[in-house]
């Protein structure tokens, strides 16, 4: 099908679990999977054009001009396909025919992007063509000199792959809060705040956001509504220029700086009570840094970066007591209710979060510690924001220190992190937006990831932060029944289009337009065009997500029985059975129970590397083993490779094979690492070694310590009562098929 045509995808950075759709509610109700698509709003593709002007707009739907809309070019109208509205071209369209089309009608161009250099070009979008990205870095102080010594190596490595015009700020903390000022260069001069005390949003105003004297020069000013966010007046929306260059310093003139605050900051200096914990106040430290933005920068695409290295015992946002002898809450402790200070720390971080979203700001969190820090808490600011979270043991370990650093790196190693992003979804007639789930926050109503049915068909969010690597799920309604659209006489063509506008890396604000069709079908009469149109991949990822939704959002879910119900329906739905007999039952090959699984690839004398079941019977003690489960990377040696490798045999001349073949998934591993974020943790392993666990949980159980006979000298076995994948597909055709 022309729908699902890799290309397309590529381009258009869209892909559905249906590929052609049911024509009613009913019909999509016995689909099981339900009718979703998966979209990469700023997916980069060199096929993508950027073109140089404002889009246009339907006056009544406000879609915009696209290559499936119908056009006139005799009387200069454009015909719009969500809503048939008859639209004139503007007069600096004049000159287009058939042989002279602008950009965004090629049929080839589904996907453009606009670069809107005019701040009045396209109403509540435009922004000024060139802003300087906005980081705001933030360090707990409460560690030990060794680990703050890491802190500070990682900060000057990174700090120095910032971009010249980068505003940089800097805010410290412990039992208190410290803003350093950075441009006062003759001597270190901080504002403190308590951290046992909640800091109020106008105090910062009053401060820092106040308006300037009369014919001051206004910075980072705001521009009004962005497409559905008000302005409720001036005041704490500007701040004077001599705040923010103090507070918030360009780049380039502060390079001197970095290596002279950083060594001169020391860990906090608050004595700590014999039994108790360090007083740590990362909630108001957080809240002190999303206020300062507010008051200098709002509406202007920012990062705070939280660098924190143990939980929050100090204040607001305070997970645990300051007593050792009280542990930090554990699973067991949420499930039960039991958690004291739980719903109070998220609640206040709920507060920040729309703070920090209404003023397109972004949180990301980096925390090294061996116990909690309460990302369980703070999560909220982080998904609410589009922000990026990355857990390591120790600010020494490579998965901090490569993945920090990732984040300022640019060409090819660059994650593409965009700001101050919203989204808009127009879709056609008797289609709705029934939810979304990703790091989005809706402009219409204060939800995070689920949103309720909508009355209209059009509706946007807000993306404070994005990348290259940004993904949504967007669920979608059929609201037409048998009655109201009956079968051919409808518009046998959908359409949906997805309209971003964001402030991408280098300060330029674009917006990407991508308009997608699929089919109707009348899957009542013929099923067979819908079961073409599965695309497995896309709905393995999409049931992931929404059960992860409904594990966090729904008390006593069990995820397991509503997977193994969902997927005994399916069967029973699409499969090709006689009832009560499972030796019948076949499955259309669109539907072979695909599942998004780590990779595992083996490596022998005998063989290339090649591809290896993820299955227990793949190791062999003669085999390396390379398992890529995305936050680790396993490199797993047989037991006989092991014995060899630790004689020596690598090291002669006369068994170099031998050391090829053990550099082979060690170079593989590096090349895994280096496209990777958060860069995954490297474990190397033995057969029958503690961590071979890392490989062995991965694995199907197809041999347990129950046929641990019936296994070949060298194998291994799984010490578990779970059933293997064999075992679970005879059950489930049994259940398939049952009357």
């Amino acid at each position: 099908m022309s729908e699902m045509g890799a290309d397309q995808e590529g381009i258009d950075g869209v892909r559905m679990t249906w590929n052609v759709w049911p024509r009613t509610k009913v019909e999509a109700s016995k689909c099981v999977i339900p009718i979703a698509a998966s979209v990469s709003p700023i997916r980069s593709h060199p096929d993508i054009p950027t073109l140089p002007y404002a889009p246009l707009r339907c006056k009544t739907c406000i879609s915009l001009l696209n290559p499936f809309c119908r056009v006139d070019f005799a009387a200069k109208i454009w015909i719009c396909p969500f809503c048939f509205q008859r639209n004139h071209f503007p007069h600096h369209y004049s000159m287009i025919s058939e042989s002279n089309l602008p950009g965004e009608l090629y049929p080839q161009y589904t996907t453009v992007e606009y670069s809107l250099s005019n701040p009045g070009a396209v109403p509540d979008v435009a922004a000024p063509q060139s802003i300087p990205p906005v980081f705001l870095f933030v360090l707990d102080t409460c560690m030990i000199e060794e680990e703050l010594g890491f802190v500070k190596s990682a900060l000057k490595r990174a700090i120095g792959l910032l971009p010249e015009n980068a505003l940089v700020g800097f805010v410290s903390f412990g039992t208190q809060v410290q803003v350093h000022e950075l441009g006062f260069s003759e001597i270190s001069k901080v504002y403190v705040f308590r951290g046992s005390k909640e800091i109020s949003r106008t105090r910062f105003w009053s401060n820092w956001g106040s308006a300037a004297p009369g014919g001051g020069r206004w910075v980072g000013t705001r521009r009004g509504c962005r497409m559905g966010m008000r302005v409720r007046g001036l005041r704490g929306f500007y701040c004077r220029r001599r705040t923010a260059s103090i507070l918030l310093i360009r780049w380039g003139f502060w390079n001197y700086a970095p290596g002279f605050l950083l060594d001169e900051l020391q860990t906090d200096q608050w004595p700590v009570q014999p039994g108790h914990r360090a007083l740590r106040c990362t909630g108001v430290a957080l809240s002190v840094a999303a206020g300062l933005l507010g008051a200098c920068l709002p509406g202007t695409g920012a990062r705070i970066i939280a660098l924190v290295g143990g939980p929050c015992t100090e204040g607001p946002g305070t997970i645990v007591s300051k007593d050792l002898s009280d542990p930090v809450r554990s699973h067991k402790d949420l499930d039960k209710d039991a958690a004291p200070y739980f719903k109070k720390a998220v609640q206040f971080y709920e507060n920040i979060a729309k703070q920090m979203v209404s003023q397109g700001h972004v949180l990301d969190l980096f925390a090294s510690a061996l116990d909690q820090v309460g990302v369980a808490e703070m999560k909220v600011v982080v998904e609410r924001t589009g922000g990026l979270v990355v857990l390591a043991e120790s600010f020494g370990h490579s998965v901090f220190k490569d993945s920090f650093k990732r984040i300022f790196e640019e060409g090819e190693q660059s994650l593409g992190l965009s700001f101050n992003g919203t989204l808009e979804i127009n879709c056609s007639k008797d289609i709705k937006i029934q939810g979304i789930i990703g790091p989005c926050t809706s402009l219409e109503k204060d939800l995070l990831l689920l949103i309720q049915s909508l009355e209209r068909s059009t509706t946007s969010w807000k993306m404070c932060g994005l990348d290259k690597t940004t993904c949504l799920t967007v669920f979608f309604d059929i609201s037409s029944s048998e009655r109201s659209n009956p079968p051919g006489t409808s518009n046998p063509q959908l359409y949906l289009q997805f309209i971003v506008s964001y402030q991408n890396p280098e300060g330029q604000t674009r917006l990407r337009v991508t308009t997608v069709t699929r089919r109707w079908v009348d899957s009542a009469v013929s099923s067979e065009e819908l079961v073409q149109g599965f695309d497995q991949e896309t709905a393995a990822v999409v049931m992931a997500r929404l059960t992860s939704l409904k594990m966090e959002t729904e008390e006593g879910f069990d995820a397991t029985r509503w997977l193994d119900r969902s997927l005994i329906r399916l069967c029973s739905k699409f499969g090709d059975y006689r009832k009560d007999d499972p030796a019948s039952f076949t499955l259309n090959p669109c539907f072979h129970c695909s599942s998004v699984y780590p990779s595992l690839i083996s490596y022998s004398f005998n063989s290339l590397p090649a591809p290896a079941l993820l299955d227990v019977a793949s190791i062999s003690a003669d085999r390396i083993l390379l398992l890529d489960s995305y936050f680790s990377v396993v490199i797993f040696h047989g037991m006989t490779i092991a014995q060899w490798r630790n004689m020596g045999y690598q090291n002669q001349p006369e068994h170099q094979a031998f050391a090829q073949l053990l550099q082979a998934p060690q170079d593989d591993a590096k090349l895994i690492i280096h496209d990777r974020f958060p860069v995954p943790r490297l474990v190397v392993c033995d057969q029958h070694g503690s961590q071979a666990r890392f490989l062995l949980a991965k694995l199907n159980p197809s041999a347990t310590y129950n046929n641990a006979h019936e296994m070949a000298t060298g194998s291994d076995v799984i010490f578990t009562d779970d059933v293997s994948l064999q075992v679970f597909f005879e059950h489930l055709q049994r259940l398939a098929v049952q009357s």
